[in-house]
Order: structure tokens, then C-alpha cells, then sequence
């Protein structure tokens, strides 16, 4: 039993391997998906030559569409790049259902091979953008499920006709394939109606309208009426010219009216003159070119910019009181009228621009403007010269000339509460008025300190000089002309020292180079500021008293009296100079007398 089924299994599994091997040798493999109804063996010679390899006239007797533009040269299969090539060697089969039998790389198919070149935005667009069953016109190919045929290189079978055939169905007589916007190819000069002047300005839509048609939008091309110029603009003078506005219009501007052959306007009661030889028809006859116009007054036309400034007695003066025909800019009115007005231009006012007093904001004034300085002019002084309530006027200080300098004399200071004297008669304004750019002419203090740094602070005792008055020791005419009273001190001047300048003795000349100041704590030794001629010699405890042989007159011995000495003189030694017996030496690198002598012996002297 076990035997048998062994042999039944065995000759099952030999059957399939055979059975297999067979259908090998007759087909290699499925057939693709489009070519899944040609299965069996039945259908080989659909495809295949017995005998032979698979025909391009088998492929082509399915293939019609194809075969038809071969044989008309068309399309991609008639390129040098597959012309003559056997079909199998791009489409070949039997490799499964999914295998496609169509494939190529799209980004680098190059589509001038197929007789149509993609251009402009075609260029950007994907494959399957275009090639879509609604695309295709032929509806045989339309019934195929993939196909790249049937489309047509007609603008329309793809693009929807926005003129909706009111125009030529060739877009390219208009478009490009850049966009539809705008449209290069169109020439309007080739129409009827050539642009010329602001033609050429106008946008397509003042002209060619949009409107709804069949539901759509639709613009407006063809049909237009243009053998008049009032088939598109208002006749403003409703007839009464015609309708030829070309008799004095052009196309450049409605504004720039011709020559009006026949027409002088000088011949009418108002010549043209200056601007008005320029100024548009429109601008003063508006729509009506014959009806009355009043023109005895500049305002009949023109607006009273000044608002009624000029009015007296109820009537308002012409512009051409003040203007000429030439502009409005600038004026007739002369200095000389001016000085018959309530404020006579005098030095700097008669060069000062007009609009600098009467325009304000952009608006002209001449009225209410004032007479006083300060109705114009900033009170730089913010008003540290008010009285009662009311500010002086620059006019009593200043000119018309101009503000810089004054007429403030020292008169008038010497009325204030600071007369000024001495060296204060020729120190400029500004020394004391100007402090950081800014003029002050009150609460300036009338101390010395107020004005003055006071430099011994720290050095004199303010007991010398109360409440830092410098007057105490200065005059007004100089700093140098001091009136101090020594006597004060514990110092009393004598002799040639009261003939010292302060400075003689006070101010030193520091290591550093810089003078410096000292009352206070100096010693009234001689040696502390007079050099010691005779080096110590007559030094007593450290001290050198001058006053011993010296008074205050000068340097000269007065006092001197050799007989308190160690050598009393008498006979012939009482009429002897000093030199005689006082020698100039030289010690340490320099040369004094010897007075302190050591030896008194008559051979010390005597030889």
C-alpha cells in the first residue's frame, strides 16, 4: 500500500516538471497587460512569423493609427532616431503582465522629434497636462485608455476660444506661447483704426469693454464703431461744431487745440497777451466756445487768492494792480508804494524777501501783520526785557541794519545797576552776557565773584577780604593795581619793600614750571626769599639775620658796626676799605667774600 502511493506521487511530480519544461520551450513568459487578450497558443501568429521573428506589418495590422502617420510621414516614428528600426527592439513582450511595454524618461524626451516643438509655457508643462482623452479630437484613438496620439496642434482643441469665434481661430496671428498676456504679434497700426497721439496711451479696456457672452466673460474686439470721434468721447459743445472734433483737435491731447484758420481772438474785446497766449481754449471757454463770457476783471475767471485781503470799501482791487500778464509769480509792488503803507522798508527790510513778512504756512497774509519787531521776529531774549507786562521792542537796542551789535551806549549802562568803569568800559558785551550761546542780561550778580573766579580761595584769609570782595585789594582799572593794607598783617612793609609788586614775594615758580600762590605760613626771615651772598658766614643757630649789617632801603652795610666784632678798627685800620682786608674767594664753584677770618695776628695781614 505504501509502495503504491509513493509511485503515484512520484509520477505527479515528474508530470508537472515535464509539463513545465514544455510550455517553456513554446512561450517565454505573460504577455503585457494591453496585450493580455492575445494569450494561447492559439494567437502566437497574431504577433509571430512561423518561423520567423515577430513582423513591424503584424504590430502595424493592430497598430493602425500608427501606421497611417508612418505612412505620412508624421510624428516620432518616422524620426531618424527609430526610422527603420524593428518594433520588438523598443516594445518587445512576454515579460509579465506588469512589464510596460511603453517607457521612456520624459524630462529628457526631446519633443521636436515628433513634429511639434514645445515652446515658451508648452515647455513647462508635464506630459499628461496635454496629452488627456478630452484633448483628443479622433474619436477612434479617444477610445484607447493610454495613448500619446490624436492630439491636434490646432491652439482650440486645447485652449478654450476666448473671443468665442469672433476672431481668427489661429491664436499665433495675436499670442505667442509665452502667455496669452499680452498678445506680442498683434499690430494695431495693421487694423482699421491706427493709434496715433493719446491713442497710443489708452488702456485695451477703455475701448474693447467686457462683458458677459453665452454666460462667459467676453472682451469686445471686433465691431467697434470709430469713423467718428463721438462714437467714443462726450461731445462737449453738443453739436454746435459738428462732429468732426478734428477741425480742431488731434489725437495728441483734446487740450492742444490747432490753429483756427479765419480766427483772431485779438480781434475780440479781450487780446490775448502773455499767458494767456498759452492758456487752452478749455480753460476759460470750458464746453461753451460762443456763449458770453466776462472777462473785465482778472477774478471773472481767476479765484481771489488773497481771500479778500485787498478789499476797501466793499470793492476788491484788480490783480493787475500788483501782477502782470506774464504769471502771478512775482510782483509789481515796489518799495516805493510800500512806503505810502503803514511799515516803511528801511536797511535790511528792503532786501528781505516778501514771503520771509507775509507768508505764513503756505498762505499768503498782508493784513493784521503788525509793525513792532517782535510781530515778526523771535524774541531771542525770551523776554528778559519785558516792562509792565509787555515786552521793549528790539528797536531800542538795534537797527534796521541788522541785529548784530547795539545801540545799548554806556550811557544807558550806567543807568542800570552795574555802571561800568575802569576796565569794564572796554570788555565786550558778550564777556559777560554770553554764557554756553545764550545771551542773559539779568540776575547776573553785580559781586566781582559773580562774574570773576576768585583764585586765593584757600590761599587768603577770608578776614582780609570779606564776603570775597575783591575791591578790598583791586581796583575796576587793572588786577596789578592793588591798594592792600600790610599793615593788617603781621608783616609791615618797609623800605624797598613797599615799592615789591605782590607777586614778588607771594608767587613762586614750582619745579613743574607752574607759578604758585602762598600768603599765608611765609617766614620773614630775609634768607626765606632773599639768596644768602655770603654763604653762611654770619649764620647763628641756623639763621642769617641780613638786619644785623642791612635795613629795608637796600642792600648797602648801614648798620654794620666792626667794633662789636672779634677786631675792633682803630688808628689807620678805621680808614680802610673792607676789600683790603675781605678777600673774594672761590669755594664749591663759586666766588664770595671772606668775612669770618681766622687769624688777627698783624703777620697774618702784614708781610
Amino acid at each position: 500500500m505504501v509502495k503504491r502511493f509513493a509511485l503515484y506521487v512520484y509520477l505527479v511530480i515528474s508530470f508537472i516538471i515535464l509539463h513545465s519544461s514544455c510550455l517553456a520551450q513554446i512561450s517565454p513568459g505573460d504577455l503585457c497587460e494591453a496585450h493580455a487578450n492575445l494569450e494561447g497558443m492559439s494567437n502566437c501568429t497574431l504577433c509571430h512569423v512561423l518561423g520567423d521573428k515577430v513582423s513591424n506589418d503584424k504590430c502595424l495590422d493592430c497598430h493602425k493609427e500608427l501606421k497611417i502617420r508612418i505612412e505620412r510621414q508624421k510624428g516620432y516614428h518616422v524620426s531618424t532616431d527609430v526610422f527603420g528600426l524593428e518594433c520588438v527592439s523598443c516594445h518587445n513582450d512576454h515579460h509579465g503582465r506588469k512589464f510596460e511595454v511603453v517607457r521612456f524618461q520624459s524630462d529628457q524626451f526631446d519633443h521636436r522629434k515628433t513634429g511639434y516643438m514645445l515652446e515658451g509655457a508648452h515647455s513647462k508643462k508635464a506630459c499628461n497636462d496635454c496629452h488627456k482623452t478630452e484633448f483628443i479630437t479622433n474619436p477612434e484613438i479617444k477610445k484607447k485608455k493610454y495613448t500619446y496620439l490624436g492630439l491636434s496642434a490646432d491652439c482650440l482643441s486645447c485652449h478654450e476660444d476666448y473671443h468665442q469665434k469672433t476672431l481668427s481661430t489661429d491664436c499665433l496671428h495675436c499670442h505667442d506661447f509665452e502667455a496669452f498676456k499680452p498678445a506680442p504679434a498683434f499690430d494695431h497700426q495693421k487694423t482699421k483704426f491706427k493709434l496715433i497721439g493719446k491713442h497710443t496711451e489708452v488702456d485695451c479696456l477703455k475701448c474693447h469693454k467686457k462683458e458677459l457672452k453665452s454666460g462667459k466673460d467676453f472682451q469686445v474686439f471686433t465691431g467697434l464703431k470709430s469713423d467718428n470721434c463721438t462714437a467714443c468721447h462726450v461731445d462737449v459743445h453738443k453739436n454746435k461744431f459738428g462732429q468732426d472734433c478734428r477741425q480742431c483737435h488731434s489725437e495728441q491731447s483734446f487740450h492742444n487745440i490747432k490753429e483756427m484758420k479765419g480766427f483772431d481772438h485779438d480781434k475780440t474785446d479781450f487780446k490775448l497777451e502773455g499767458k494767456h497766449e498759452t492758456v487752452s481754449c478749455i480753460l476759460c471757454h470750458r464746453a461753451n466756445l460762443t456763449g458770453p463770457l466776462a472777462h473785465n476783471l482778472c477774478m471773472d475767471c481767476h479765484t481771489d487768492y488773497h481771500e479778500k485781503q485787498f478789499v476797501k470799501d466793499g470793492i476788491s482791487p484788480d490783480c493787475i494792480d500788483c501782477h502782470t500778464l506774464t504769471g502771478f509769480a512775482g510782483s509789481t509792488y515796489t518799495v516805493e508804494r510800500h512806503a505810502k503803507s503803514n511799515f516803511v522798508l528801511k536797511e535790511a527790510h528792503l532786501t528781505t524777501p516778501c514771503n520771509a513778512c507775509h507768508k505764513k504756512q503756505d498762505k499768503w497774509n498782508f493784513r493784521q501783520i503788525g509793525t513792532n519787531c517782535s510781530d515778526c521776529h523771535t524774541d531771542y531774549h525770551e523776554k528778559q526785557f519785558v516792562k509792565d507786562g509787555k515786552p521793549i521792542d528790539c528797536k531800542a537796542c538795534h537797527t534796521e541794519k541788522s541785529f548784530v551789535g547795539s545801540l545799548y551806549s554806556i550811557e544807558n549802562h550806567a543807568l542800570s545797576k552795574f555802571p561800568l568803569k575802569g576796565a569794564h568800559l572796554a570788555t565786550p558785551c558778550f564777556v559777560c552776557h554770553k554764557k554756553q550761546e545764550k545771551w542773559s542780561f539779568r540776575q547776573l550778580g553785580s559781586q566781582c565773584a559773580d562774574c570773576h573766579e576768585n583764585i586765593h580761595r584757600e590761599f587768603i584769609s577770608e578776614k582780609y577780604y570779606p564776603d570775597a570782595d575783591c575791591k578790598i585789594c583791586h581796583t575796576e582799572n587793572s588786577w596789578p593795581d592793588i591798594r592792600f593794607d600790610h599793615t593788617k598783617t603781621n608783616y609791615i612793609l618797609q623800605g624797598a619793600h613797599k615799592n615789591q609788586l605782590c607777586k614778588d614775594c607771594h608767587y613762586k615758580t614750582g619745579a613743574d614750571g607752574d607759578r604758585h600762590q602762598q600768603f599765608a605760613g611765609l617766614s620773614q626771615h630775609c634768607s626765606s626769599c632773599h639768596k644768602d651772598n655770603h654763604r653762611q658766614q654770619f649764620e647763628k643757630y641756623g639763621v642769617t639775620d641780613c638786619n644785623a649789617c642791612h635795613d629795608f632801603e637796600n642792600w648797602k652795610v648801614n648798620t654794620f658796626d666792626h667794633d662789636k666784632t672779634k677786631f675792633k678798627l682803630d688808628g689807620k685800620h678805621a680808614v680802610v676799605a673792607c676789600k683790603e682786608c675781605h678777600k673774594e674767594i672761590q669755594a664749591e664753584g663759586s666766588n664770595f667774600v671772606l668775612y669770618k677770618l681766622k687769624r688777627f695776628k698783624c703777620e697774618d695781614c702784614h708781610h
